[in-house]
């Protein structure tokens, strides 16, 4: 089939691999421009360039308005494939092809519809994450499911480890959903939108530290803001103190959240949880932290005394 795709980063990247791979010939490729964006300047493989290396010319667009519908429609592509498309695809380009437009998203859909899904869903504590192959609707990541594809989430998997793992899947689900389009099969399951979720862009306010959240959640927003994703963050002594690596603490701790309790081991607790002053919760055990001008240190180094708070504010 001739293919048409809209594409941006490693995501994208990987699913261009994938069709040049293929039977299928790619006519156009359409992506954004570089961001300067904290979470587009990481996992950011050009698409321009792997299409231009490979001879498929390539549009570069913020948002596909109406001037792009001339050069697709000197593509004439059977189907559109989309992957990490940043901004809304009008139906008059996604209804385009002949086959419709295959849009590819990393969540298991109809949860986790928009953006950053993968780091939303570690702070959730979900079980499993994946990627699903969706036939594209006026409604963002709403379409029909072609096909579905998940990982587990391990106990301490970070959203780096889950961006590795459902990258993979990526190339495959693309390649196996263009050739259940072609076969003429029609009949893909409709998302049950009484389960949907849709998420916003994260932003540096979504990785402060609260520290009324219980040491469970503290802990999973921070192997979700993992390198090299900006990583949480508290205030001690006014100054921006990054948490690099931590875990639940063994034992309970009582008293104010954010109080800088106990050396635990090789780490430093800071008490954490609504809760917490019922002496029943356990605090979160800070391992490593980084300064804002990149030093980084050892918990135990950087908190050479117990006492005092960490705020989230300066």
């Amino acid at each position: 089939m001739r293919v048409v795709m809209f594409g941006y980063q490693t995501w994208g990247h990987r699913t261009l691999q994938a069709l040049l791979d293929s039977e299928h010939e790619v006519a156009l490729v359409v992506t954004h421009p570089p961001s300067d964006h904290a979470y587009e300047r990481i996992w950011s493989d050009s698409v321009a360039d792997l299409a231009a290396a490979h001879g498929v010319p390539v549009e570069v667009r913020d948002r596909p308005d109406d001037d792009l519908l001339v050069p697709l429609e000197k593509a004439d592509p059977d189907v559109i494939v989309a992957t990490n498309w940043r901004t809304w695809i009008p139906p008059q380009i996604f209804e385009l092809p002949r086959l419709g437009t295959l849009n590819v998203h990393d969540s298991l859909l109809p949860a986790y519809a928009g953006f950053s899904p993968l780091i939303w869903a570690l702070i959730n504590g979900e079980k499993e994450v994946g990627v699903t192959a969706h036939m594209m609707d006026a409604e963002l990541d709403a379409g029909n499911v072609v096909l579905q594809r998940s990982v587990p989430v391990g106990p301490r998997d970070t959203t780096t480890d889950l961006f590795h793992k459902t990258l993979e899947l990526f190339g495959p689900i693309t390649v196996d959903g263009l050739a259940l389009i072609a076969s003429g099969k029609t009949d893909w399951t409709p998302q049950d939108r009484s389960k949907a979720s849709f998420f916003h862009k994260r932003s540096d306010e979504d990785n402060r530290i609260d520290w009324t959240w219980s040491a469970e959640e503290l802990d999973r927003l921070i192997r979700a803001q993992s390198d090299p994703y900006p990583n949480a963050y508290a205030f001690h002594q006014g100054r921006r103190l990054r948490i690099v690596a931590a875990s639940v603490s063994q034992g309970n701790y009582g008293g104010t959240p954010g109080r800088i309790f106990i050396r635990e081991n090789d780490a430093v607790v800071i008490v954490a949880g609504a809760e917490a002053r019922r002496g029943r919760s356990r605090g979160l055990a800070i391992e490593r932290v980084r300064l804002d001008d990149g030093t980084e240190l050892t918990a135990t180094e950087y908190f050479r005394t117990m006492g005092g708070y960490l705020t989230s504010h300066p």
